[in-house]
């Protein structure tokens, strides 16, 4: 088992990222189109200010509704249920460095960037598959 490769190596690409003045049922159609993505990194102009988890949506659609029955989320913007300021990684950053992050368990996914631009993501899930190969 190589701990030492690059997160590239495990990584998810391509990413869908979503616009932190995006109305948050552009998330709900990305969820709809890609179930197993249950993360979205956000961006204005190619720079990461947040992220966007499976949770923090189903939070935002569980709110009651408006008056005329109009959901509240459809009225909220990405920004509104993001978390600001998402742990990022270079996609050289060895898979033992994001074993250690991750292991922290403060969140459950990482943007690695090339460029200061997303190139990916990886979730616990990606490092545990990857720890699972290694065993077989």
């Amino acid at each position: 088992m190589d701990l030492k490769l690059p997160v590239s190596t495990i990584m998810i690409t391509p990413v869908e990222c979503v616009g932190s003045q995006d109305k948050i049922l552009v998330i709900k159609h990305l969820y709809e189109r890609q179930r197993f993505h249950r993360h979205f990194p956000v961006t204005e102009k190619d720079r990461v200010v947040g992220m966007v988890s499976l949770a923090d949506y189903m939070h935002a659609i569980g709110e009651a509704t408006l008056d005329d029955n109009e959901p509240v989320y459809s009225l909220k913007k990405v920004e509104d249920i993001m978390s600001r300021n998402p742990v990022t990684v270079s996609k050289d950053t060895s898979i033992a460095e994001i074993g250690a992050l991750l292991a922290k368990g403060e969140f459950s996914s990482i943007i690695v960037l090339d460029d200061n631009r997303v190139s990916g993501i990886v979730t616990t899930t990606d490092l545990i598959r990857y720890f699972l190969k290694q065993v077989d």
